[in-house]
């Protein structure tokens, strides 16, 4: 049974986060709406065209001394510094100046590192002012949000990248070969202004689980559908299935609030948890807004909270209460981010013996009216750009290609062979003894996604869960639906989305629970429901997703 280790990609994959187009908006015109969106997208097309042609045609340049950089170490022989506006790491114990990881990129580069590093947990709060004044005179920055609105772009505060193509070589592959990122990276005026992380976005996605071991003492395989769901459910609930001689204290299934979406919304065709969502024709609509298949979720849940399948302090659920569930076998149905699967509930378990068969195992979602999926992650993470006010644009540019390149995207995954990583006879890789101290790790500098864009591992993953749980991950990624797409707003939608959508979003929460739990009747309120949403100016939202959405197919066909 192999160590089990937490890494940040715990950190990383627990997080869920959309990008929603909130915030303040910046800048004003006095032209109209509609001819504004012509003229932007026109600008926009033609730029988005530029980009193309820059990624197609990008070649090496020399710099002042005439060394040609063309995407290997080191970036220049004129050496230097590059000043870097970032985060600390999310451990108290890691010094991310001083891992060997993070110092070897910047030894092969050729220059040195000077940081301006802010408290992981300050650094939006300090790092937005800092920026938007102007006031940093770092060369590269981590952005702290995804700049959903343009907020920093259109103050002219980065630059656009695919201007200075022909000094990323690594950049520029990355994008030809990830067009949908390449999509959601393209700003409202056709050009490209950040780097990216990654997050891992079709692999380790929260998923159902079910304790096997139940499964085998009923004599049932994982159910397909709703109807054998609740069936299965109703058998857990009425049998000692820990065996402890009460039939009375098996609670059928813990799900938390916020996973209810993701479990049941696919099985009615429904995104839940990207909220809005387009049709193969294109035609974006607000899933919570569906008169016929919400409502028909809505039912179903009702009548689990009805039957005692759905408990009735559901909203108050937490992690903690469900591992101490699972850690007294108390409970035979969980849904989380697939890597609690063997790291947090599997490893509980009084029985558990490193297999499958005595685990909480992952399995296929549930089908109702309509085949199930599973919402998977955007795959882009942390953003970083190069300030335009830095005096050394060129420099700044190729070390932030260089530190996307693959070869520094091994060092963050593995780190440095010999000591955190061997090279096994069939070729794969494997943590030494020390690399597989999560503490030694983090200090050695494992996925620097606070100062780097470092991209998430699944091969690396793989090797920290156990092999069964690997295995199933593979399995599970046929179910990984996209979830709705990083999209930039312009001032006047995210100006839309500020102002109505937080009602919405609170008339939503609140009529879900009242629904699910009967305060609210379906019968004779749910049709109300739907006009309130209405009067609230859902429909202006889904007309502003609805211009995003074809701004990005704009994008992604280029």
């Amino acid at each position: 049974m192999k160590k089990r280790v937490l890494s940040v990609v715990l950190s990383s994959v627990m997080a869920i986060g959309l990008l929603t187009g909130c915030g303040q908006g910046g800048g004003t015109t006095d032209a109209p709406a509609d001819t504004v969106e012509e003229t932007t997208g026109t600008a926009a097309l033609a730029n988005t065209e530029k980009v193309d042609s820059a990624i197609e045609n990008a070649t090496a340049v020399e710099d002042s001394s005439g060394y040609v950089y063309t995407g290997e170490a080191p970036i220049t022989e004129e050496g230097g510094s590059i000043k870097i506006l970032a985060q600390t790491s999310n451990y108290s114990n890691v010094d991310i100046t001083k891992a060997p990881i993070v110092l070897k990129v910047f030894e092969e580069a050729g220059v040195e590192p000077d940081w301006a590093l802010i408290d992981y947990n300050s650094y939006e709060d300090a790092a937005t002012p800092l920026i938007s004044s102007g006031e940093t005179d770092a060369d590269i920055i981590k952005i702290p949000d995804m700049d959903p609105n343009q907020v920093y772009i259109k103050s002219g505060l980065f630059v656009p990248l695919d201007e200075f193509f022909d000094y990323m070589p690594n950049y520029t592959k990355w994008l030809s070969e990830n067009p949908i990122e390449k999509a959601e990276l393209t700003a409202e005026d056709g050009h490209i202004y950040y780097v990216p992380g990654t997050n891992v976005a079709d692999d380790y996605q929260p998923c159902l689980m079910y304790n096997q071991v139940w499964l085998d003492k009923a004599g049932i395989k994982a159910p397909e559908t709703l109807d054998d769901f609740v069936e299965m459910l109703k058998y857990f609930r009425d049998n000692d299935m820990n065996g402890n001689g009460d039939a009375s204290d098996e609670i059928p299934m813990s799900i938390m609030a916020d996973f209810l979406p993701y479990m049941f919304g696919p099985a009615f065709g429904l995104d839940l948890v990207s909220g809005f969502q387009a049709d193969d024709s294109g035609k974006v609509t607000y899933a919570y807004a569906d008169s016929e298949n919400y409502k028909k979720y809505l039912e179903f849940l009702h009548g689990l909270y009805d039957e005692g399948l759905l408990e009735v302090e559901f909203t108050s659920l937490d992690r903690d209460k469900v591992i101490e569930r699972i850690s007294n076998d108390l409970t035979g149905v969980a849904y989380d981010f697939s890597w609690a699967m063997s790291m947090m509930y599997s490893n509980v378990l009084p029985y558990y013996d490193g297999t499958a068969a005595t685990a909480f195992v992952g399995v296929a979602p549930l089908s109702g009216d309509s085949k199930g999926f599973y919402v998977g992650r955007n795959s882009l993470g942390g953003m970083f750009g190069v300030s335009t006010k830095s005096s050394q644009i060129e420099l700044a540019v190729k070390f932030l290609d260089y530190a996307m390149s693959e070869h520094c995207q091994e060092l963050y995954q593995w780190g440095i062979e010999g000591e955190s990583y061997v090279v096994n006879a069939d070729g794969t890789k494997s943590y030494t003894e020390q690399g597989l101290d999560n503490d030694w790790l983090q200090q050695f500098g494992i996925n620097p996604a606070f100062v780097m864009p470092a991209f998430q591992s699944v091969e690396a993953t793989d090797i920290l869960v156990a092999d069964w749980h690997a295995e199933i991950n593979r399995q599970l990624r046929q179910y990984i639906k996209h979830p709705w797409p990083e999209i930039y707003a312009t001032s006047e939608e995210s100006d839309s989305v500020n102002l109505y959508m937080p009602d919405i979003q609170t008339k939503v929460d609140e009529s879900a629970t009242g629904f699910i739990t009967g305060t609210m009747d379906l019968e004779t309120e749910f049709d109300q429901y739907i006009s309130d949403l209405q009067s609230m100016n859902l429909d202006e939202v889904i007309d502003v997703r609805q211009t995003q959405y074809n701004r990005y197919l704009k994008a992604l066909a280029q």
